[in-house]
């Protein structure tokens, strides 16, 4: 082509290096990518342990018994499994996977007891936990996955961190908005989403998100609410990480 402008982009790019005008790339360093690590093997160990339990509760479903207890896995549902007359091959994936979830529950719990041996020197984590809905697994992800909060120069930048912003499609006079962008780490988004799951029933944002979830309608409304939520507690985590004070409501004092 005619107008290739290769040369032109590696002189322009090179003019701006030289005048220390790109911003350098943030690489998190080996102690938070080690905090990272432990978050998202507990939350992979997780999965798998909610992904047997509901095989056990398929099988039930299949041979049509009834699930009288609040907890299948607890002592009562444990002896309830060991009552019922499940014909093979049905009975050996049940036994199978109610010992693969006991040796998961041993290693979550070694897990968490070692994130909590973290977080308790971690400086945003006994922030975070004074966020409506946020505990210490989940304090401490959120704080991992951010790393350093001073790169981060806003709370619009870190909203578009997570990938919880709309996309947008603009070209001429069209301007589109889309789905969340989905950009950045996604167990971010994951622990945030939790968080705003727990905080929609709080008096502090039970208003906003019923007032949205009415909008929208039936179909969009709860999910759209909970993303809007979750921007929320996001912009509320940066000015509480930013100025080192602890979750306080807009026009509250802090502690």
């Amino acid at each position: 082509m005619a107008c290739k402008t290769d040369r032109i982009d590696a002189r322009v790019l090179a003019e701006l290096s030289w005048r220390d005008l790109v911003p350098a790339i943030w690489l998190p360093d080996p102690t938070i990518r080690r905090e990272r690590e432990l978050a998202r093997f507990r939350l992979h160990l997780v999965r798998h342990r909610t992904s047997l339990k509901n095989r056990v509760h398929a099988t039930l479903i299949t041979f049509g018994t009834p699930c009288p207890v609040s907890d299948l896995f607890g002592h009562a549902g444990r002896e309830l499994l060991d009552r019922l007359a499940i014909p093979d091959p049905w009975r050996r994936p049940v036994d199978a996977s109610l010992a693969l979830i006991d040796d998961l529950e041993l290693q979550i719990a070694q897990l968490t007891v070692e994130l909590r041996r973290l977080g308790a020197d971690h400086r945003y984590v006994p922030l975070l936990v004074t966020v409506p809905g946020v505990g210490w697994v989940i304090a401490f992800t959120i704080a991992s996955e951010i790393g350093d909060i001073g790169r981060f120069a806003s709370p619009t930048k870190l909203c578009g961190y997570t990938g919880l912003c709309p996309k947008v499609k603009q070209s001429g006079d069209t301007d589109r908005r889309g789905p969340i962008s989905k950009h950045g780490p996604k167990y971010l988004r994951w622990a945030l989403f939790e968080v705003a799951l727990h905080a929609c029933t709080h008096p502090l944002y039970r208003e906003r998100y019923e007032r949205t979830k009415k909008r929208l309608g039936r179909q969009r409304g709860p999910k759209v609410a909970q993303i809007d939520l979750s921007r929320k507690i996001t912009e509320a985590i940066w000015h509480m990480l930013t100025r080192n004070q602890p979750f306080a409501p807009a026009g509250a004092p802090f502690v």
